[in-house]
């Protein structure tokens, strides 16, 4: 392992993993934690708990703000395994001299995003450090959820399952490398940043049986696909012209030769459902506008136990892996 903190160990990739298992994953250890799921479940299985920092650059994108982003963020893996966000807080670090009109700005979309969750905050914390100690502004939030369906989870995928995505792939990091680098597109890309609370409690109240959810952040579902394949102990086989690319985020791509499947996104998540219940997730997912193309991906069988093989549609097979290197710093 490296001796010094790289940007490589930040972003989602293998690099990153190897910094949780080898140092906090090692110091912390216990059996909630070793779970490796969005959020931890806890107060026997009726609480979810999760906490995030956002330090994005720019702060203010197409789709989205970092308070937009912090909100959704948490909210989102409270969602994924299950539950509904009720309480939050949040701790600002702010840099002297930052713009009190662009924090009222970041604020209101907290607010906002809030509402739509039915969320509150009931704590938080505010430091300013002097200019230069960081830049503009970092936000953490931390929430708790009360759990409307138990038993999801990323470490019980089996060949019993298929495996969903809700909508295009890598939207919020094409936007966000664009944004940053003052690329100027013929196109109305986006981020895709959204709160996912609804969309989970429909797939619970039409009774769809989940297995495991995955908001696909930072090393998008290439990192989501291989962490599950190795939790669970299975093969996951994704057939590669199945993968829903927007032209504007392949454009990108093409352009700056990024995969899809690496690049961070901010309102899509990946499902494991059972088999039988394909035809009623489509049916919710797809009542909703931001996953009205939400598609299946890819089967789960044991021919390469802890591994991703993309299937080609010329019968050739490949294997997807966990990314690597300094893909795209401050995304989240």
């Amino acid at each position: 392992m490296n001796k010094q903190i790289t940007l490589a160990m930040g972003n989602g990739g293998e690099e990153n993993n190897e910094l949780i298992n080898k140092i906090f994953y090692k110091a912390f250890k216990n059996d909630i934690l070793e779970k490796s799921e969005d959020a931890a479940v806890i107060h026997d299985g009726a609480l979810a708990f999760s906490t995030d920092s956002f330090t994005v650059s720019p702060l203010f994108f197409p789709g989205g703000d970092i308070g937009k982003l912090a909100i959704c963020g948490t909210c989102n893996d409270l969602a994924m395994m299950g539950a509904k966000p009720k309480y939050l807080t949040c701790s600002f670090i702010i840099e002297e001299g930052f713009s009190i009109h662009e924090l009222e700005k970041i604020v209101r979309s907290m607010k906002k995003e809030l509402a739509k969750n039915g969320a509150v905050i009931v704590g938080g914390d505010t430091k300013v450090v002097p200019n230069g100690c960081v830049d503009k502004i970092f936000i953490n939030t931390t929430g708790i959820g009360e759990i409307q369906k138990k038993g999801i989870s990323s470490n019980t995928i089996s060949s019993d399952d298929v495996i969903l995505v809700s909508r295009d792939l890598g939207r919020h990091g094409a936007t966000i490398f664009a944004a940053r680098e003052g690329i100027e597109l013929s196109s109305k890309l986006e981020s895709d940043c959204a709160s996912l609370t609804h969309h989970v409690q429909a797939l619970i109240d039409a009774g769809v049986e989940i297995t495991a959810l995955r908001d696909a952040t930072r090393g998008g579902v290439s990192a989501v696909l291989n962490e599950w394949a190795k939790q669970s102990n299975i093969c996951i086989e994704v057939q590669e012209d199945s993968i829903p690319v927007s032209q504007e985020v392949y454009g990108v791509c093409e352009l700056l030769g990024f995969e899809a499947v690496n690049l961070a996104n901010e309102g899509t998540f990946v499902l494991a459902i059972k088999k039988s219940f394909l035809k009623k997730a489509f049916e919710v997912l797809h009542s909703f506008e931001n996953s009205e193309n939400a598609v299946k991906i890819a089967d789960v069988s044991y021919e390469y136990v802890g591994k991703v093989v993309l299937l080609s549609s010329y019968g050739t097979k490949r294997f997807l892996d966990t990314p690597t290197g300094e893909l795209l710093p401050r995304i989240c």
